[in-house]
């Protein structure tokens, strides 16, 4: 028998703070059908877990997949370390040139002039794409590109000749590492490396831009914590755990059944709430704190099981990197006086404005 929601993720008010539905609907409607937003919600801990970890629920829409699929992998998976090391060379380079322009203002707003700039920013110089080019790239990774490698025709366009360039004159940056990527030695097709180079600059989009968004207003609003990782900068990761736990960037992931599931029908839209899953006083002590001591912030807001959203290391490394920019650069940053903006959002959520003074 289906249960209908007491209200829907769409009601008024939810989009400003949805965390007073979550706690209704972890206290007594964990699975219900929410007519009006089209899905089964899920909003426990345990059970979002098991949902994106049960091979019975997968993505939505995944579509085809794409060409050289097995050879992307491999190649990703035999040059691991050294994507890793020029993503965190090409961050590193771009938070100090952005937390520098920071440096003599009296104010600022960290979203607009850093946090959604850095990811595409740092895949542009990591990759070794042109400088002037950055504008153009960013508004493709914030409207067009998923975390697969999936391209605008734009953007495939755009990469071929940089990709002809590399082949004849390779260098240390990544598009150079991704076209000499191929299993075996042999290098992979324009067309792998154009997807390689996509699902680079996927996990540089809205996602990541927001998820540090929600790590830095998580360290501004707790200034002892932030002073800790001032000192302990070991500790910046488990900040940003810890932030991933409490204020994901993305609020809800969906998945289709592929079967019956106890009184969720095949073929239907399960929500996760990882909003919800991620504040279950079930899972987490004194949940709505920001801590970053917790022993066990758990690993759903990127993605678990089998889905694990690629995007996840890039992020991090941005989120570490850029934070350790801005300490250095910026040692009495604080946010501004004033009123502070809250998240917003209901799918997305994070911080539109974060005034901040740099000095």
């Amino acid at each position: 028998m289906r249960v209908a929601a007491p209200g829907s993720l769409l009601d008024p008010g939810n989009r400003h703070d949805p965390q007073p539905f979550h706690r209704l609907l972890r206290g007594r409607f964990p699975l219900v059908h929410d007519e009006p937003f089209g899905a089964w919600l899920v909003s426990r801990y345990a059970d979002v877990r098991a949902v994106l970890t049960d091979p019975r629920f997968v993505p939505p829409a995944p579509g085809p997949v794409p060409p050289h699929a097995d050879a992307c992998r491999a190649a990703l998976a035999s040059v691991r370390d050294r994507v890793a090391a020029a993503l965190l060379a090409g961050v590193e380079r771009t938070a100090h040139v952005l937390a520098s322009r920071l440096a003599s203002r009296r104010e600022a707003d960290l979203v607009a002039e850093f946090c959604q700039w850095l990811p595409a920013a740092a895949a542009v110089a990591a990759l070794g794409l042109p400088y002037e080019d950055t504008a153009r790239v960013h508004a493709w990774c914030r409207t067009g590109l998923d975390h697969l490698g999936g391209l605008r025709p734009g953007l495939d366009a755009y990469l071929r000749p940089h990709i002809a360039r590399r082949r004849a004159h390779p260098g240390d940056d990544l598009l150079s590492v991704l076209c000499a990527a191929g299993p075996g030695g042999d290098p992979l097709p324009d067309e792998a490396v154009t997807r390689l180079a996509g699902t680079v600059l996927g996990a540089a989009g809205d996602t990541t831009a927001r998820a540090l968004a929600c790590f830095l207003a998580n360290l501004l609003d707790h200034p002892h914590q932030l002073d800790l990782v001032r000192a302990r900068p070991e500790l910046t990761g488990a900040a940003w755990a810890e932030s991933l736990r409490r204020d994901p960037p993305l609020q809800i992931v969906a998945r289709r059944t592929l079967e019956p599931v106890g009184p969720i029908p095949e073929g239907a839209t399960v929500a996760c709430l990882l909003g919800a899953a991620g504040r279950d006083p079930a899972r987490f002590a004194d949940p709505d704190r920001y801590d970053l001591f917790r022993a066990d912030p758990g690993d759903l807001a990127l993605g678990s099981g089998a889905h694990h959203c690629p995007g996840a290391v890039p992020a991090r490394l941005t989120a570490e990197a850029g934070l350790r920019a801005l300490l250095t650069v910026l040692p009495g940053l604080r946010r501004a006086p004033g009123p502070r903006p809250r998240p917003e959002g209901l799918v997305s959520r994070s911080p539109r404005t974060l005034p901040v003074c740099p000095r």
